[in-house]
């Protein structure tokens, strides 16, 4: 898979990501559209962000917690989602602006996009003239409700769409206490879910030479991973509800307490139950408990059951037990807890970055990792050196340069309507916006 060599965008000659090579212009903010971007920039795109003049994307203001000098404020929203990538701030509503993006669009492979419906068309950027100045482009569009249907119009936020896609009733201590997730996952499914859509398409472009447009939204992601308790509903005609820390459909399976705090264990069969059951002096066919239809029916009893043949232990000494019986099992860690785990430094789930106003900083890391293998074994191949999230406009003159175009032009502050708040449903809240932020 490789990009035509007017689009190519210049690389190391020894990068050899997955996508190097490839163009990305990023005109997306919030989440949903720059967790997408950050995924190809991880995979070794170039990834240039377009933002706002004087204001960038809205998530270098959601905090706190900011961290760094007084006068320099820097978001860690806008950290979590910005790494690999360029940025240059471009009012679209200027000639300036749109000569700019006429030109990235000439030369990339990819345009990300997170508008509402008809913003870019108002612009003079509709999908069809993007595809007329660049027939070979992929374009991702994210919205929050999808681009037709009845709401196809409604602006997209992250927990109202955990909310009406169903997953809130799916979340939480028991039926009448549905939650959010803890992190924004509406947002971030379907920047992963487009992202997957994007190397797809452009596999298939080596096939038929031209691009296409890729959509996806946020209940589109959410319905996308109801798994089991989807054909529950679908096939079964069950209606699920939440059902705290306990898996609907198979027991023991869940968190369990123990002296000093809690563990979690996963008797996903028959052999588990028995193992476990040995080791702790239970009756493997005590009636209720003797198949795992059986033990769902009877959860409360059973929680009980195994509770109290926990309860004398603490729980670094009872996850050495069910470790040496070979029952699956784990604790509950804390963020701190998770980036000071040895396993999450080998797995390289953490990188280092030199931002140009923090220092030396730490970023939660890519989750994929690639490797090579030839007659002496495996190498890996996984992109070792990142890029800090940019500063808004840091390479301006560089990518104008790049694009031939004059870099004596100022890039002036305009207010927020340049891309205006309202077309793009901008709001900070809690969770913050998704697609369409």
């Amino acid at each position: 898979m490789t990009s035509s060599p007017d689009t190519q965008a210049p690389r190391p000659a020894e990068d050899a990501s997955p996508l190097s090579g490839y163009t990305v212009v990023d005109l997306t903010r919030a989440l949903a559209g720059p967790h997408a971007g950050m995924m190809l920039g991880d995979l070794g795109a170039r990834v240039i962000k377009v933002e706002t003049p004087g204001h960038g994307d809205d998530t270098r203001n959601w905090g706190p917690p900011f961290v760094g000098p007084e006068d320099d404020k820097q978001a860690t929203y806008f950290l979590s989602c910005n790494r690999n990538k360029e940025s240059i701030a471009l009012d679209l509503k200027s000639e300036d602006g749109k000569e700019v993006l006429t030109k990235l669009v000439e030369r990339a492979d990819v345009l990300l996009e997170n508008f509402r419906t008809g913003v870019l068309d108002r612009l003079g950027f509709s999908m069809s003239r993007l595809l007329e100045i660049n027939p070979r482009l992929v374009v991702l569009s994210i919205t929050g409700f999808g681009h037709d249907g009845p709401e196809g119009g409604r602006a997209g936020y992250d927990q109202i769409a955990q909310g009406e896609a169903g997953l809130m009733s799916l979340t939480g201590s028991g039926p009448d206490d549905p939650q959010r997730v803890g992190v924004p996952i509406a947002d971030l499914l379907s920047g992963m879910y487009g992202a997957f859509g994007v190397v797809s398409a452009l596999l298939q472009r080596e096939r038929t030479g031209r691009g296409q447009i890729v959509r996806t939204s946020l209940i589109a992601a959410i319905v996308g991973v109801h798994a089991f308790q989807g054909t529950r509903a679908t096939v079964a005609g069950e209606v699920p509800r939440a059902a705290g820390n306990h898996h609907p459909s198979i027991a023991p399976y869940g968190l369990f307490h123990c002296a000093d705090g809690a563990v979690q264990i996963s008797v996903g069969s028959q052999g588990l139950w028995n193992r476990l059951c040995t080791r702790f002096d239970l009756d493997p066919e005590t009636p209720g408990f003797e198949n795992n239809p059986a033990r769902v029916a009877n959860r409360p009893a059973l929680i009980e059951t195994i509770e109290k043949a926990f309860s004398t232990y603490q729980s670094e000494e009872l996850l050495a037990i069910l470790a040496d019986a070979g029952v699956p099992a784990g604790k509950v860690r804390s963020l701190d807890e998770v980036y000071a785990w040895d396993q999450v430094e080998a797995q390289k789930l953490i990188v280092d970055v030199e931002h140009p106003v923090l220092g030396d900083i730490r970023l939660p890391g890519p989750p994929l990792r690639f490797f090579g293998a030839d007659q002496a074994g495996e190498h890996e191949t996984t992109r070792e050196k990142h890029n800090t999230p940019p500063l808004l406009n840091q390479h301006e003159e560089a990518i104008r340069s790049w694009l031939g175009l004059s870099t004596d032009v100022g890039t002036s502050t305009v207010d927020d309507g340049a891309l205006d708040n309202g077309e793009t449903d901008s709001g900070t809240i809690e969770q913050g916006p998704g697609s369409n932020g």
